[in-house]
């Protein structure tokens, strides 16, 4: 069948622009998934939004449509990324307000007004009056105008905020702020990495287990071959004592960027990304036909001992599952196994040494010599994206879930992760698996109705 590339698994607008997931949270008996959108641009051209789904479930989905526009004189060049914080029965939703001033101005040291703004909800969709909390005067003066992107948490019986930041000579940093009220913030403390950006974007302070986490999303990393790899990061610090350790990317794939977390009704820590990211040298063929991007699969997050953060997808997405073979695909290095299947579906393999899987004529995922790569093998399929790497001394198992227009690859319980968006002419693909056996299973969609 010809693939229209709407998937079936992955949240995506039905028009426009979608980027960094917003505000997500399970309040009133639903989860809550906001996000910058651009209705009426699949190139972000024009005032971003907020658009909103909500679920009671991860798999049925309603979309309430636009609920956060620039009509306010602190918002009116976009209505940026920001948080959820449920308190009693009021979601109180923060997000920055970008103003750009007329005039000669560079926007980085000049002419960006950058403002913390609050409104507050009680179904979700339906917002109070906003409220400007922080203005750039607000900021320490080592600053620049770029401050953005607030998560908000409650410790210890006060309230705490962390923004990123950019410094007027050009480092990245978190800003952190603590209130009594949700409403009068005071400055606390900034913190600085050692990571080499100039940026950091849609910080995310948390706890796992009994460690403590800065999630970020920091610009102008130097690229190496097995990290950095894109254009813009997204990874974490672990800072229990206050000050952060080694960095860790999340994903090693071509289309990741701005998690963030939030916690289940039972108690799971769950990470959405936008699968995609900005200022890309490749393309996504679905923006000629009116819609561009999506979010990642739902993924439950755990702290192994070492403090590395393994992801899976969230287990609601098992009910997906239409069917298994009985047998395993392959016995290990002894046969390639060939077969034809549709889209989406999922695999799960279990591996000894080097081995491979090839989507026919779109991409090969391959372990060799403690070296995994995602490659493209044709410039249709990948419009632009040619290889990933992760590096991994020794892959014992791997998780594929591939959407009609989307792959998503776990190693070793999740370890390692790679995103990436695919696009195949054909939603029937043939498969060619070498050195692994597992189970292959034909996946269902999730269901997503609409209020526009």
């Amino acid at each position: 069948m010809k693939n229209d590339f709407r998937q079936k698994l992955h949240l995506e607008p039905v028009r426009g622009w979608l980027n960094d997931p917003n505000g997500l949270c399970f309040f009133n008996g639903a989860y809550h998934v906001y996000f910058q959108y651009v209705p009426d641009s699949a190139e972000g051209k024009g005032g971003k939004c907020w658009g909103h789904w909500q679920s009671p479930d991860l798999l049925k989905w309603r979309f309430t449509g636009t609920v956060l526009s620039p009509d306010d004189p602190d918002d009116r060049s976009g209505v940026y990324s920001g948080c959820g914080f449920v308190k009693d029965d009021t979601l109180y939703l923060f997000y920055t307000g970008n103003v750009k001033e007329y005039g000669d101005h560079d926007y980085i040291t000049s002419g960006r007004g950058a403002n913390v703004i609050l409104v507050t909800t009680k179904d979700g969709h339906n917002m109070s009056p906003k409220k400007t909390l922080l203005r750039n005067a607000d900021y320490p003066d080592y600053c620049s105008c770029h401050v953005r992107d607030p998560k908000v948490w409650e410790e210890n019986g006060r309230y705490h905020m962390v923004l990123g930041a950019r410094t007027l000579d050009s480092k990245g940093c978190a800003l952190y702020y603590i209130s009594d009220d949700l409403e009068h913030w005071k400055y606390e403390k900034t913190m600085f990495g050692n990571d080499g950006s100039y940026m950091w974007e849609c910080p995310d302070d948390f706890t796992l287990g009994d460690r403590r986490y800065l999630s970020l999303s920091p610009q102008g990393i130097p690229h190496e071959k097995y990290v950095f790899q894109n254009v813009y990061s997204a990874g974490y610090y672990e800072t229990d004592n206050g000050t952060p350790g080694k960095y860790r990317e999340w994903d090693c794939g071509f289309d990741f960027y701005a998690p963030q977390t939030f916690d289940a009704p039972d108690g799971r820590k769950i990470l959405i990304g936008w699968e995609g990211i900005g200022d890309i040298p490749y393309s996504n063929p679905t923006a000629p036909l009116g819609w561009q991007h999506c979010l990642t699969l739902p993924r439950e997050l755990t702290v192994r001992e070492d403090g590395v953060i393994l992801q899976q997808p969230v287990r609601e997405l098992e009910k997906l599952r239409l069917n298994s073979n009985d047998k395993s695909l392959t016995t290990f290095f002894k046969y390639i196994v060939t077969l034809k299947t549709q889209l989406p579906f999922e695999y799960i393999g279990s591996c000894e040494g080097d081995f491979s899987i090839e989507f026919e004529d779109i991409l090969k995922l391959g372990y060799r010599d403690g070296e995994f790569s995602l490659t493209f093998l044709s410039d249709s399929a990948g419009c632009g994206r040619t290889v990933r790497y992760a590096e991994l001394p020794e892959c014992s198992d791997i998780r594929v879930i591939a959407d009609t227009s989307s792959v998503e690859i776990y190693l070793n319980g999740g370890e390692k992760v790679l995103s990436s968006r695919m696009y195949p002419a054909d939603t029937q693909v043939g498969l060619r698996f070498a050195g692994t056996e597992g189970k292959l299973y034909r996946l269902g969609k999730i269901e997503v109705i609409s209020d526009e």
